[in-house]
């Protein structure tokens, strides 16, 4: 996954001069301008942690910012945090970031032995696109930070259409990617822990991490109000699927559902 650290980096030095060109000979001047804030938050059923056969109800917020009033085009619940620094309409990229969850040896008894893992974070960068008027792909690239010292790929490509005026369906496949680290942070079972929890011992490569697809109903309440009723299911695959934790105590087949509630905010920096 050394090349997913170069793309990282590049990634991020590609952005410092869009924006630095943007802002002409004033270094702050790319701040200036109309601007927009979203925040909200989500509630849904979801695996009690990564590969588990057990669910359980978890709240997470949503937070967007990004220049031009209008905002971005789509939105996704898969949309992690994001701060758009360049947005021509049909292109958008920027850095990304998402929170991560704790999960500790004794939320299932098949964790036991493995140790706590922190609540941190990851934080990279992201990039979307529209290939028509109706579709949308968006790439990010994230590394952890606190919680696993690894790094994460998410790839999603929906379709929308607008029913009504207020109303928009939506969908598409997904796919995931991550590094050996990471994998050993949630998936690898080491001697002790095997020892404890009686699951094999495995240690991960790096690789695809899940396939999947997932979709929204989402409803304009307001001009600045949104909510949505979503739904995703998810695959896993490679050194995830062939995890001990997985073939002996868990479930390859992970679904999502829940509802969300974002507000947007305009403002004006001059």
């Amino acid at each position: 996954m050394r090349r997913s650290n170069r793309f990282l980096i590049l990634g991020l030095a590609a952005l410092m001069p869009a924006t630095g060109a943007a802002a002409g000979d004033d270094p702050m001047g790319w701040l200036k301008g109309d601007w927009y804030l979203t925040v909200g938050a989500t509630g849904m059923v979801m695996p009690k942690f990564d590969g588990s056969k057990d669910y359980m109800f978890r709240a997470s917020p949503i937070v967007s910012l990004g220049k031009a009033g209008e905002g971005p085009r789509f939105t996704s619940r898969n949309d992690n945090i994001s701060l758009s620094l360049i947005d021509d309409g049909n292109i958008r990229a920027g850095a990304t970031g998402k929170f991560i969850f704790g999960r500790d040896d004794g939320d299932a008894s098949e964790l036991e032995g493995w140790g706590d893992i922190p609540f941190g974070g990851e934080a990279g960068v992201f990039m979307e696109f529209y290939p028509t008027d109706w579709m949308r792909v968006r790439a990010e690239a994230r590394h952890g930070i606190k919680s696993h010292n690894g790094l994460v790929g998410d790839l999603s490509i929906d379709a929308f259409r607008d029913v009504t005026e207020t109303v928009r369906i939506s969908g598409g496949p997904r796919l995931s990617l991550a590094s050996s680290k990471y994998f050993d942070a949630y998936y690898g079972v080491d001697a002790a822990a095997s020892a404890v929890s009686g699951l094999s011992e495995y240690k991960p490569g790096g690789g695809l991490k899940s396939l999947g697809v997932g979709g929204a109903v989402t409803w304009k309440t307001t001009d600045q109000l949104t909510t949505s009723l979503f739904g995703e299911y998810a695959r896993l695959m490679g050194p995830a699927a062939d995890s001990s934790l997985v073939k002996e105590a868990g479930s390859r087949d992970q679904f999502t559902a829940g509802v969300s509630a974002a507000y947007k905010f305009d403002f004006t920096i001059d």
